[in-house]
């Protein structure tokens, strides 16, 4: 039984339990340091509140996974059809978290590699140019109004766009389409909006607007969320 606790083998050299935990410990830290700047980088209406914590989690699980293959291809090749059973259907809202996505992944992998300067150096400049490059806020997000996610529900033979722009214009500020996909089998469409409602509109009257349209089969109006939520 002793014999399962003895140093495990990283890339081919006999490595202490004390430098495996050293290693993910750096890998918190470096994926602190990435979810710090990805809050230092967007507008708190822009942040998703699971975002941050999930790219710490991500750089430690990406460190293990590195550490755990080494230089063994089939142990490698073993692990990627084990993660392949895992689904993931969140849906990355802007690209620019995607680019932390990596970023977090490429830091732990780094960490993982026993290449710490690695990650310290492509995290700082990564850094500096999202930092630079972070979106002004508008005035509707430093005055409070915060936009608004709109799910709308029509039938499979309607096209979105004809069906429901002019109501929304006249409701809306502007909108941006975030998702559009089958529903109910494929019989339906279930559209989703981020847009900003226009004064003095409120949501129900837009709800009984788009209620009053022949094709709209359901509507829900909710607040997106916020890094506070």
């Amino acid at each position: 039984m002793l014999e399962a606790f003895k140093a495990p083998f990283v890339n081919g050299s006999q490595i202490s339990v004390t430098e495996i935990l050293t290693r993910l410990v750096i890998a918190a830290v470096f994926g602190g340091l990435v979810a710090f700047v990805y809050r230092r980088s967007r507008n708190d209406i822009d942040i998703t509140p699971t975002f941050p914590p999930t790219l710490v989690l991500l750089s430690i699980l990406i460190a293990m996974v590195t550490q755990v293959i080494g230089d063994n291809v089939a142990r490698a090749f073993s692990l990627v059809g084990a993660l392949a059973i895992v689904r993931f259907r969140t849906v990355v809202r802007d690209t620019q978290d995607t680019a932390f996505v990596i970023l977090a992944v490429v830091v732990g992998m780094a960490v993982g590699a026993s290449a710490p300067w690695v990650a310290g150096i492509g995290l700082g400049l990564v850094a500096v140019v999202a930092i630079m490059m972070k979106p002004p806020a508008t005035g509707d997000y430093i005055t409070g109004h915060l936009p608004l996610l709109v799910k709308i529900r029509i039938g499979l033979g309607h096209d979105a766009e004809a069906l429901l722009g002019s109501t929304l214009d006249v409701y809306f500020s502007h909108r941006r389409l975030e998702s559009i996909e089958t529903a109910k089998h494929g019989v339906s469409i279930d559209v989703a909006y981020e847009a900003k409602m226009r004064e003095p509109g409120t949501a129900e009257q837009l709800v009984r607007a788009l209620n009053r349209l022949e094709g709209v089969q359901s509507v829900r109006v909710e607040r997106c969320p916020t890094a506070e939520e």
